[in-house]
């Protein structure tokens, strides 16, 4: 009897060193995919930090035209008989931030001479004879023009022309690389062929479709247009 108690004492004792072992081997194996699953999870985490909006901005290359980007700057040239030409024009400075430069003729208009219903007046005169429309400006070129990548160039229309006085301008300056935006202002008639016309005599420069505006344009209408041309 007291050896079979001997005896099984003996035997609970193995099964508690067997279990022990066996609770040890569990525990390794755990800590060891612990280990190996941090190790394939931090690349993964650092592979997949997100790119910053404003460095997707910086990349970004739309390619559309923005005249108030960082390429040159803009130039706002015009010619205005009545008022109407620059007021447009002082609205295309306000919305683009360039600078303005006006064409003045050497002599003056007079409001006599801008009669278009008097036969005898300048105007009318110079429209009948084109050799008289070689009006001398005060100042016909832009002191450090190749700056400006954009330029605006503005004017009244004449019997459904550009005003002369800016065909000097025009005819004395190089548009190489630069963006040139017509505009002009009528009582009614359209723009026409006058943004062609002062593209064929300028020879150089990307010249755009221009916009006509009548005498009672807002500001909003300008500043939309001028949205219109990013």
């Amino acid at each position: 009897m007291r050896k079979r108690g001997l005896l099984l004492l003996a035997i609970c004792a193995m099964m508690g060193v067997l279990a022990g072992c066996s609770s040890g081997n569990e525990q390794e194996v755990s800590t060891g995919q612990e280990v190996q699953t941090s190790a394939v999870t931090e690349p993964e985490l650092e592979n997949s930090v997100p790119v910053s909006e404003e460095a997707v901005s910086e990349g970004d290359d739309s390619g559309e035209t923005d005249i108030e980007g960082d390429e040159g700057k803009t130039l706002i040239v015009y010619f205005s008989a009545t008022g109407n030409t620059e007021r447009v024009a002082e609205m295309i400075a306000e919305a683009t931030g360039g600078d303005l430069f006006k064409l003045e003729p050497a002599d003056p208009y007079t409001d006599e001479d801008l009669d278009y219903n008097d036969d005898n007046s300048r105007t009318s005169r110079e429209y009948a004879d084109k050799s008289l429309r070689n009006v001398e400006l005060v100042v016909a070129t832009v002191e450090d023009f190749s700056a400006y990548k954009n330029i605006f160039v503005g004017y009244p229309i004449w019997w459904s022309e550009p005003a002369w006085p800016v065909n000097s301008f025009v005819e004395s300056n190089d548009f190489t690389g630069k963006t040139v935006i017509p505009f002009c202002t009528s009582g009614g008639s359209g723009l026409g062929r006058s943004g062609e016309m002062l593209a064929g005599m300028a020879g150089s420069g990307e010249w755009l479709e221009g916009m006509r505006f009548g005498s009672s344009v807002s500001e909003e209408d300008v500043v939309a247009w001028i949205e219109s041309l990013k």
